[in-house]
């Protein structure tokens, strides 16, 4: 079992770049498939970006292409998001996830991911 616990939120203008950090527990980091998801106000929860296990394999949301990267330290333990030229839209609760798998793939479906933190507050202001 893997605890989560995300940090990094805040409130930007639009423009301007926040990171976001995940701290895993635990000593099997490695073996997890993570993600980013997030839930805008009055929005379902939605994928952003997933990275594989050993960082290799990423997939990335189309809005947030371009604009986001993922990057993970299996040494430490995290998995960080960068965040430029944020938009008002990306006005939302961030949420960090983890999938214990043998593959080295970066799914997309929320479903897949056991294990989520509290989340994060990201504002973006106009």
């Amino acid at each position: 079992q893997v605890q989560l616990v995300e940090s990094g939120g805040g409130l930007v203008q639009a423009g301007g770049s926040l990171r976001l950090s995940c701290a895993a527990s635990g000593r099997t980091f490695s073996s997890y498939h993570m993600a980013w998801f997030r839930q805008g106000p009055g929005k379902e929860r939605e994928f952003v970006v997933a990275i594989s296990r050993s960082g290799v394999v990423t997939n990335y949301a189309v809005s947030v292409k371009g604009r986001f990267t993922i990057s993970r330290d299996n040494a430490k333990n995290t998995v960080s998001l960068q965040m430029n030229s944020l938009e008002p839209e990306d006005t939302a609760v961030y949420y960090c996830a983890a999938h214990r798998t043998t593959f080295d793939i970066a799914p997309l479906s929320a479903g897949v991911y056991e294990y989520w933190g509290q989340g994060t507050q990201v504002t973006v202001s106009s």
